[in-house]
């Protein structure tokens, strides 16, 4: 992905964050949600996500790691990871599960993982702990040497 592709993804996802947070704030106002707000962190210009309470919808099978991919349906490495996804799901489905998050259907999801670019992989051990991040496109080899540093047998 080239330089302007990156920052054009970045600052869709900027905007689309800042009209989940106005909506949110309605909400809030109403009493029916936790705050979730977007503070200029000043050394690097970069926005920042500030939650209390929000917690990512997709919750630990018992037994299980999970990956969570969030990514989008209509993004250019997220459908060539698609098929990556779907193979994993399928074929190692005993040994971790596959969750993917389209975030721009979902773009409450996005606030909730503190995702700055998509596609972000996230790798949770089976308490649910969060064990390694990745963004960009990420390989099915990469992903399967990922899970075999965590111990998982393959």
């Amino acid at each position: 992905m080239n330089k302007t592709m990156k920052i054009a993804v970045v600052i869709a996802l900027i905007v689309a964050i800042g009209a989940v947070i106005a909506f949110k704030q309605q909400e809030k106002k109403a009493g029916n949600e936790p705050s979730v707000q977007i503070n200029a962190d000043t050394k690097n210009s970069q926005p920042v996500l500030t939650q209390s309470t929000v917690e990512p919808s997709v919750k630990v099978p018992a037994g299980l790691p999970r990956m969570v991919d969030l990514g989008a349906g209509k993004c250019v490495p997220c459908k060539m990871m698609k098929p990556i996804l779907d193979e994993l799901k399928q074929n190692y489905k005993e040994k971790f599960e596959v969750v993917f998050i389209d975030v721009w259907e979902n773009q409450a999801e996005a606030i909730k993982y503190k995702i700055n670019l998509i596609p972000t992989q996230i790798f949770y051990n089976v308490d649910g702990k969060e064990l390694f991040r990745h963004e960009g496109f990420y390989s099915k080899e990469e992903i399967l040497a990922k899970w075999k540093e965590f111990g998982i047998e393959l």
